[in-house]
C-alpha cells in the first residue's frame, strides 16, 4: 500500500513515526529518503520510540558512527549511509546480520544505497520540502497491519 501525507512540523513528523513504529512486528527494512533536513531523522526519531527504544530521546543521527543500536521491544539498527562512498561500503557493515524477525533495520539516506536492497522487502519513506516545517511524506510497499 502506497499512503502520501502531509506533516506540519517536526513534532507532527515525529508523531507520525511513532505510530508506524507501534504497529510494526519485527522483521521490517524502512528505507527513509529525503533532502537535508527534510525530517528523516525526525521520522526515525519516532519509529525508535514507538517501536519501543528504551532510549528514545537519545535516537540522533549515527552520521559518523554510521549505525546505532536501541533496545526495547525490537531490536532497532538505525543506519546512516550519508557518509558511505559506495554500496560495497553499505555491504561492508554486515546488514545481513541486522536483519532478523525481532529486529528494525531504519536506514536513513537509503537512496544512496537503494541498488543494494533490490531483491529485499523494504517499506520506503520519500520526504520533501513543502515550506518552512511543512513536509510532504510519501510511503511505499507499506505492510497491510501498518496504518497511518
Amino acid at each position: 500500500m502506497n499512503f502520501d501525507i502531509v506533516s506540519n512540523s517536526p513534532e507532527h513528523t515525529i508523531e507520525l513515526g511513532r505510530k508506524i513504529g507501534s504497529q510494526l512486528k519485527g522483521g521490517e527494512i524502512i528505507a527513509v529518503c529525503g533532502a537535508l533536513g527534510s525530517g528523516k531523522t525526525h521520522l526515525i526519531k519516532g519509529i525508535a520510540d514507538g517501536a519501543g527504544a528504551k532510549d528514545s530521546k537519545e535516537v540522533t543521527s549515527p552520521t559518523f558512527v554510521v549505525v546505532n543500536e536501541y533496545a526495547g521491544r525490537l531490536d532497532i539498527y538505525h543506519i546512516d549511509v550519508y557518509r558511505l562512498d559506495s554500496v560495497a561500503e553499505f555491504e561492508m557493515l554486515g546488514f545481513d546480520d541486522f536483519c532478523y524477525p525481532q529486529s528494525v533495520v531504519l536506514i536513513e539516506w537509503a537512496d544512496k544505497i537503494e541498488s543494494a536492497l533490490q531483491g529485499v522487502e523494504y517499506v520506503r519513506f520519500e520526504l520533501h520540502h513543502s515550506g518552512r516545517t511543512r513536509r510532504k511524506i510519501h510511503i511505499e510497499n507499506t505492510p497491510e497491519y501498518i496504518t497511518t
